[in-house]
């Protein structure tokens, strides 16, 4: 039994040892190699999403964990939430962008979309409730459409959009600081808060797509659609109450 294990943590090592070779930088190469990857990638943010759609589907079937995320939304349970998803990104990340293990890029980034679920389920609750599908369906078409278009405007233009991750760091910094007062003193951070985290998510899409073949190996296309997916689903969140803030 002691030689079965050995052999299958050596097998394991091999294998890993194999993929950080194989884990070459997608700056450094080739264009079919370059090409791959980014069919990986966005091949596993459409997967993402369609993941999430079905978990989200399921989450809010069940009237008692509905009912739980809601009441996480009172008072400074809010904030705990927020911890909370924060702390689960942030170990994602940590397993997906670290390793070029396939099986713990998947495990991250299955993770995140877990976590985007839940704290979605109070929100998509609301949404159902305020305009059915519709306006849900309104949101995601927008959400879709700047996302491809964003998307476009790097590939095809080269621009170098690495010179927004400094406002892009003061930028969230700064929603954070804005949540965390709007939910200790009381008051409603509006419509033109949506609209200027619409903006950030944007940017956030350009730089990280920009980032893509400079941040990632060819290997972790997993971890880059969980990098995407991130934004993706951030731009969604505010244009969605963006349309539930119409009268």
């Amino acid at each position: 039994m002691n030689k079965i294990n050995r052999n299958y943590i050596k097998s394991n090592n091999m294998i890993e040892n194999q993929q950080m070779y194989q884990n070459q930088m997608v700056a450094e190469a080739t264009d079919a190699e370059r090409a791959t990857f980014y069919k990986h990638t966005y091949g596993h943010v459409a997967g993402g999403v369609l993941v999430f759609v079905i978990i989200e589907s399921l989450m809010l079937k069940s009237e008692p964990l509905v009912k739980f995320m809601l009441s996480l939304t009172q008072g400074y349970l809010w904030l705990v939430l927020l911890a909370g998803f924060m702390g689960i990104t942030w170990v994602a990340q940590k397993m997906a962008y670290g390793s070029v293990s396939k099986s713990k890029q998947y495990l991250g980034y299955f993770l995140y979309i877990i976590a985007e679920a839940l704290i979605f389920v109070p929100m998509l609750y609301i949404a159902l409730n305020y305009g059915g599908t519709y306006v849900i369906k309104q949101a995601a078409v927008v959400t879709g459409g700047l996302f491809i278009g964003l998307s476009a405007i790097v590939f095809l233009t080269k621009a170098d959009f690495s010179v927004l991750r400094g406002a892009l760091t003061i930028g969230f910094f700064l929603a954070i600081g804005l949540v965390v007062a709007g939910m200790l003193f009381g008051f409603d951070l509006g419509l033109w808060f949506s609209v200027g985290m619409c903006a950030l998510a944007g940017g956030a899409i350009l730089y990280n797509t920009h980032q893509l073949k400079y941040q990632f190996g060819t290997q972790q296309y997993v971890a880059s659609a969980l990098s995407l997916f991130a934004s993706l689903m951030l731009l969604f969140w505010y244009i969605l109450r963006i349309f539930m803030s119409r009268d």
